[in-house]
């Protein structure tokens, strides 16, 4: 999944790039909110990691803009003030949880991941389509009773997919599913990632292409 973190800070940012990057998540930076809007105008996010005391526009400011402009993406403020007001204006304004720095990578991880199942998944950490099961927390997959090993790629795509189940997913959604602005990644490349997941799934489900526009994951 997809996350923008909007920090000035260059050493909080890379360090939380390196972490959430291995966690699996795909990882864009910006350090300044006007840039987190054009970002957003461009391309689609699974959450918002923003920071309140940015240069120009301040995260209080972009929060409620990104509210304003009716995007439901989730929005964890990651910030070091640590006051009673400045959490309740946060969450009032539309922020989603609010942590305070400075925090162990774990907890970031942990936190990301229940905001975007939250968001996708409507809040069921489970998702069923025909013979495949998706444990979201876990980041596993399996077919009836038989685990799938999937690379962390492989699920990205599956799991956007599974969570899009009957819809058209544009390619460019799936490749921005996998990789950020530093990775040398194409929609080829997403098209390598569906056949070895069509390969890996068998009869459970189909993987079905969309000609000139994506794919579309259905039950048999």
């Amino acid at each position: 999944m997809r996350i923008l973190v909007v920090e000035d800070d260059a050493l909080v940012a890379d360090a939380m790039l390196r972490g959430l990057t291995q966690s699996g998540f795909a990882v864009d930076r910006v350090d300044r909110a006007e840039r987190a809007e054009a970002a957003m105008q461009r391309e689609a996010f699974d959450l918002l990691l923003v920071d309140l005391g940015l240069p120009g526009m301040d995260g209080f400011e972009f929060v409620r803009r990104v509210r304003r402009a009716g995007h439901a993406v989730p929005v964890l403020v990651v910030t070091a003030r640590d006051g009673l007001a400045d959490r309740v204006n946060a969450l009032d304004i539309g922020g989603d949880d609010y942590l305070v720095k400075p925090f162990a990578m774990p907890e970031l991880a942990a936190r990301c991941r229940a905001l975007i199942r939250r968001s996708k998944a409507e809040g069921n950490p489970q998702v069923v389509v025909g013979g495949l099961h998706l444990d979201l927390p876990r980041r596993e997959a399996r077919v009836g009773d038989e685990p799938l090993d999937l690379t962390p790629r492989e699920w990205a795509v599956l799991e956007c997919l599974a969570l899009h189940a009957g819809q058209v997913v544009r390619k460019e959604r799936l490749q921005q599913a996998v990789s950020s602005w530093n990775d040398d990644i194409t929609t080829n490349a997403v098209e390598v990632y569906v056949s070895r997941l069509r390969g890996k799934l068998g009869e459970a489900v189909s993987i079905r292409t969309a000609r000139g526009l994506g794919y579309r994951l259905d039950e048999n």
